[in-house]
């Protein structure tokens, strides 16, 4: 695991390692994890800072009206609307369209390192990371590349689990610690702050079927990818609740809005957009979904399933 641990707290690193082992041990099964509540309420009398972390399904890429061309940010994304929704007294929007979790110390072109937008005084963080990690962008160019060669059956799959274990589920294991490690930060720099999980959304058919060639991944993948999609979504839920934060699903508010429906009825754009949208991405109602789930999580309170 990467951390800052000094041997002072190694008893402290070896019992976290151990709990991520075996919350992670299990990635493949359902499961749920509730966050306990934190000692101090969001807000201490005065107006609720807000802070957003994250990476491009955060920003909304081609979603108008962009406000930094840089970081492809949208001021219709979820963080913004969640702002909206709140009544916030400051919201700071500091997600960027490609960052990974190292974004969260090094600075991403003009954007500053994310972490360093948090102090003592906020109050809500929303953090959506992990998915650049995993290699978003890398799986659907190699997944649609084989797809040509093999329409109907599961060449992604295959290639993937060439070596005998699949590079996915291992991708999406390594890329736990990297999580843990920003909320860990998030909770160091915030310390008195209400920190959320935001979960990916559903960005293909839910039930197994497939779209050949509006999305090109071949039909026996669309199960697989699908499959890849819930395990990365667990892992963050299990992160979450290992480092006292909340887990807001999207994956269930999405579930029959994914890239492969019609256009009116889509909230996730395919490889080639017919809205406002980057690719593989949601659109403006993908985040306003987004935007409604962890709403409700702010108002259902803390610590609450």
């Amino acid at each position: 695991m990467v951390n800052g641990t000094r041997a002072a707290g190694g008893a402290r690193g070896r019992r976290r390692a151990g709990a991520l082992g075996a919350a992670l041990g299990g990635c493949v099964l359902v499961a749920a994890a509730t966050a306990p509540a934190s000692a101090h309420p969001a807000g201490h009398g005065r107006g609720i800072d807000y802070v957003a972390l994250g990476d491009s399904y955060t920003s909304g890429p081609g979603i108008p009206r962009q406000v930094d061309a840089g970081c492809a940010r949208s001021d219709r994304n979820y963080p913004s609307l969640v702002a909206a929704g709140r009544e916030v007294s400051t919201f700071t929007d500091v997600s960027c369209a490609g960052a990974t979790t190292a974004e969260m110390w090094q600075a991403q072109g003009t954007n500053k390192p994310q972490l360093d937008a948090l102090d003592r005084d906020t109050d809500l963080v929303t953090v959506q990371i992990g998915g650049n990690d995993v290699g978003f962008g890398a799986i659907i160019g190699t997944c649609a590349r084989l797809a040509a060669q093999d329409p109907t059956g599961n060449p992604c799959e295959r290639s993937y689990q060439a070596t005998g274990y699949d590079q996915l589920v291992l991708a999406i294991v390594k890329a736990a610690p990297k999580v843990d490690r920003v909320l860990r930060a998030v909770h160091a720099r915030a310390p008195h702050a209400r920190v959320v999980v935001v979960g990916y959304p559903d960005l293909l058919p839910d039930d197994g079927s497939g779209c050949f060639p509006q999305v090109p991944f071949a039909q026996q993948d669309f199960p697989y990818l699908r499959d890849t999609e819930k395990r990365l979504n667990l892992m963050l839920r299990l992160v979450a609740g290992v480092n006292r934060a909340e887990y807001v699903d999207t994956y269930g508010p999405t579930v029959g809005h994914d890239m492969c429906k019609a256009p009116a009825d889509r909230w996730i754009e395919p490889l080639q957009p017919a809205a406002p949208a980057a690719p593989a991405h949601p659109n403006a109602k993908g985040e306003e979904a987004m935007a409604q789930a962890v709403l409700e999580r702010l108002e259902r309170g803390r610590g609450r399933s």
